[in-house]
């Protein structure tokens, strides 16, 4: 059995070491005393950085070094809840603010309203796209379009009315559909904003958000559909994230999968980025996971920075991230100069072997070789043993003469004439079928369950694999957490405490019985 699993310990060993322990992260306070940011917004170089927040939005022209405020609101009244560059680059800057449409054609220098709504719902703007000239606005009760630049509005009708527009994204080639995300599901359009198809339906949850939740946008709260996003590298691929975790598309939203849950400590997703191998970068309340190798792997270890609101890339790799203590910059660290240099020998101490696991989750769902051995070599046998039928008849009609025997005289039932109804007939026939020495039924019915079986081990022993060396991953991360981060302590121990239960699932126990024993053993 050993030697059967040894390959695929050895597979995991190296995606673990690649993926959880090859790389540290680097964050580096850019925000300059400026706390309490909702989203920010980088060039593809990262030299201009632009960051909205509750007193209005700052603008840094030398890669986060130094800041100014290049747009200021009223008593703190207003505030920033979108940030988009224009289709030709960022020359064009808009902002979605809490009373209308800002645009900027200078870089962000100075910038002019060119939208103000009717009434107090439609002037929330939430999300702002420009797709190919064509800007697209997303309000507290609906979207609405402008093709010549903002000096004319058209709302959408039908399904956006009344309806919050959180996210709103498109390819950069011509003729790419647009996706706009709202609790009501995720809609699409093939032809520039003129009509509008429903291509996932939204579920709304009625939750009461806790106290380390409070600050979120209402409207998203319990949202399944809160942000969409395309792959601009490859247009038919197309994501979406919300309180159920990531679903991604194949087919420009056509049919929804949902992805592996593995790595992120809560399901529930505020938003998505691509970085520039098509690699997704998902963003929690508290915490930045990258997606790799059917797993997420964390990459906001080290950051202290309260409840995580907006996520944004260059195409440097630096990730830039606004957050309730100000903005921070992640750079990738070398491990081989980085101060610090994780072995994976150091988290596999007191664990469990794998293999021992292995075996122990196979002999619990009864799904081992030899079982499948066992049944063939017993229908091997099959034709040695022969059938057996066995026949009973009652004979009713003949008449039998029976005497008594008895030798008085007059002495009645002497000589009796009875019929066959207390007679039996009863034969035994064995037979035997020898063309089941070369082939016989039952061996097509076992290839088929033994298939199955080999399919439903598979599954238990990569179920397995995944939950050990997410644990260890977890292990690790927690020995980088600082102390008084308490709060992300605590859900990355209960994500440790919750992968424990369900390795325990799989083997009977076993596993916390091995844990158990090598503490005291050591």
């Amino acid at each position: 059995m050993r030697s059967k699993i040894f390959i695929p310990v050895i597979l995991w060993i190296l995606v673990i070491r690649t993926n959880v322990f090859a790389q540290d992260f680097k964050w580096v306070d850019i925000s300059n005393g400026n706390p309490g940011i909702r989203v920010l917004l980088a060039s593809t170089d990262g030299s201009k950085i632009f960051a909205g927040g509750c007193g209005g939005l700052w603008k840094s022209w030398n890669a986060g070094k130094d800041w100014r405020r290049v747009l200021r609101f009223n008593a703190g009244s207003e505030g920033v809840n979108a940030l988009a560059f224009g289709h030709s680059g960022p020359v064009t800057v808009y902002a979605a603010t809490e009373k209308g449409l800002y645009r900027s054609v200078d870089s962000g220098e100075h910038w002019q309203r060119i939208f103000k709504g009717r009434n107090d719902p439609e002037n929330r703007c939430i999300a702002v796209s420009d797709v190919r000239g064509t800007i697209f606005l997303g309000t507290q009760s609906g979207l609405l379009i402008s093709r010549d630049g903002g000096r004319v509005w058209s709302r959408q009708k039908g399904r956006f009315d009344n309806y919050p527009v959180f996210n709103i994204d498109s390819g950069i080639e011509k003729g790419c559909p647009v996706y706009v995300s709202s609790c009501d599901g995720i809609f699409r359009s093939i032809d520039g904003g003129q009509g509008w198809d429903r291509v996932y339906a939204g579920l709304v949850h009625n939750e009461e958000p806790s106290v380390e939740e409070e600050g979120e946008e209402s409207e998203t709260e319990g949202c399944e559909t809160r942000f969409v996003k395309v792959d601009t590298r490859k247009k038919d691929l197309v994501y979406f994230c919300g309180t159920k975790g990531v679903c991604e598309s194949s087919d420009q939203g056509n049919s929804w999968s949902r992805m592996p849950e593995y790595g992120l400590l809560k399901r529930d997703v505020k938003m998505i980025c691509l970085e520039g191998d098509s690699t997704i970068l998902a963003l929690t309340r508290r915490g930045i996971f990258r997606y790799r190798d059917e797993r997420w792997i964390e990459v906001s270890i080290g950051l202290s920075a309260g409840r995580l609101n907006y996520l944004s890339l260059d195409e440097k790799g630096n990730i830039y991230v606004a957050a309730e203590k100000g903005m921070f910059r992640c750079e990738p660290v070398d491990p081989q100069t980085g101060a610090r240099r994780v072995f994976l020998r150091e988290y596999l101490e007191g664990e469990p072997e794998i293999s021992d696991l292995q075996e122990a989750a196979i002999e619990y769902a009864e799904v081992s070789f030899e079982k499948i051995s066992r049944w063939r070599n017993l229908a091997s046998k099959k034709a040695f043993l022969p059938k057996l039928s066995v026949g009973l008849d009652r004979n009713s009609t003949d008449l039998w003469h029976w005497e008594s025997g008895s030798s008085a005289i007059g002495q009645s039932g002497d000589d009796l004439l009875r019929k066959g109804k207390d007679s039996l007939d009863w034969d035994i026939t064995l037979s035997w079928e020898l063309g089941d020495l070369i082939w016989n039924d039952d061996q097509t019915s076992i290839d088929v369950r033994s298939k199955l079986m080999v399919e439903l081990r598979n599954d238990i022993l990569d179920e397995l694999n995944k939950l050990y060396f997410e644990r260890l991953r977890i292990k690790s991360e927690l020995d980088s957490l600082s102390i008084e981060d308490r709060r992300k302590r605590f859900d990355k121990e209960l994500k440790l405490a919750e992968l424990t239960a369900s390795l325990d699932s799989l083997t009977a126990g076993y596993f916390s019985k091995q844990l158990r024993l090598n503490a005291t053993n050591n």
